[in-house]
């Protein structure tokens, strides 16, 4: 292939996995939306809303795993893990809701940026080059000008986690068992915490609405992030997901004709930018080795010696 062509798909290659990233993200702006929706309604049931989805990924991709008879090539008691790690920050960012704005629980996707490069290089042995940690900068500055504009609008370790399984098996086993021991967890949550909450929420079609419309955008945004974490990995991913909030704005200006302040659009520039800049850089240096058929214990030999004795 001649240099034309190698830089061709070196630049669809780019685009592809911004663009992936940005359509996760919009999932996630949907599912914030709703979560801030249901809030402003009276109702305080975030492991409910978390439910819905994994619910649906459940018998959606549950459906294609059983069809094709496979068995599990990764240990369950893995998947109930990052499946506990994700519900439990799906309620801290549900239930940040009733206390906060969308912009002010943006401050979380700074840090989890953060904690996703340092897991990652830990855990699954990935080398960052400048011009990577550059771009993730441009990502998280692109996102303090949003708080700074504040345009009056009211998981990180389960990530890497995923990344590291989805890299192994494929996405249709992960997304399967995640959300089945998701909705397990989320079943049991419910029944212990929010009992009482459900029982005296005043149901009506916008309340209905809100916890459909967060399993639809859920369910979106978890077959989605598994084809981000194959093109490149937890990193880019969570600085994808920075532009989630600003979608959010979005959504809101087309429904309630806010107004958005300058900032608003230098930021998301400055965040494309960074994902550009990142993701032209990434060199597949933190692809990890496929797993051979048979093998039950693959995850823990695989991981790092330390790890392992934790």
């Amino acid at each position: 292939m001649n240099s034309v062509g190698v830089k061709y798909g070196g630049f669809c290659r780019v685009l592809y996995v911004v663009c992936l990233g940005q359509l996760t993200s919009f999932s996630m702006a949907l599912m914030s939306f709703n979560s801030s929706l249901s809030a402003n309604l009276g109702v305080n049931a975030p492991f409910t809303l978390s439910f819905f989805s994994y619910l649906a990924l459940t018998l959606v991709f549950g459906s294609i795993l059983l069809y094709r008879r496979q068995k599990l090539q990764i240990s369950w008691y893995w998947y109930v893990l990052i499946a506990f790690v994700d519900v439990q920050g799906n309620y801290l960012v549900n239930k940040a809701y009733q206390f906060s704005s969308i912009t002010s629980v943006t401050l979380l996707d700074c840090w989890t940026v953060v904690w996703v490069i340092i897991l990652t290089w830990l855990f699954l042995g990935t080398k960052y080059s400048l011009w990577q940690f550059f771009g993730a900068a441009l990502c998280v500055t692109g996102l303090c000008l949003v708080l700074l504009s504040d345009s009056g609008v009211g998981g990180g370790a389960s990530n890497v986690g995923e990344e590291f399984c989805v890299k192994k098996v494929g996405r249709i086993e992960v997304i399967t068992m995640f959300g089945l021991f998701g909705m397990l967890v989320s079943v049991v949550e419910m029944a212990l915490f929010e009992r009482k909450n459900l029982e005296s929420v005043s149901w009506s079609p916008e309340v209905i609405l809100t916890f459909v419309g967060y399993g639809i955008a859920g369910s979106m945004f978890y077959s989605l992030t598994p084809l981000v974490l194959q093109a490149s990995g937890a990193t880019l991913f969570n600085l994808s997901l920075l532009t989630a909030d600003m979608w959010t704005v979005v959504i809101r200006v087309f429904l309630y004709h806010q107004k958005v302040d300058w900032l608003y659009y230098v930021s998301f520039l400055l965040v494309g930018i960074g994902l550009v800049v990142y993701s032209k850089t990434d060199k597949y240096s933190n692809e990890l080795p496929k797993l051979e058929d048979g093998d039950t214990d693959q995850l823990s030999r695989l991981l790092p010696e330390e790890a392992v004795r934790v």
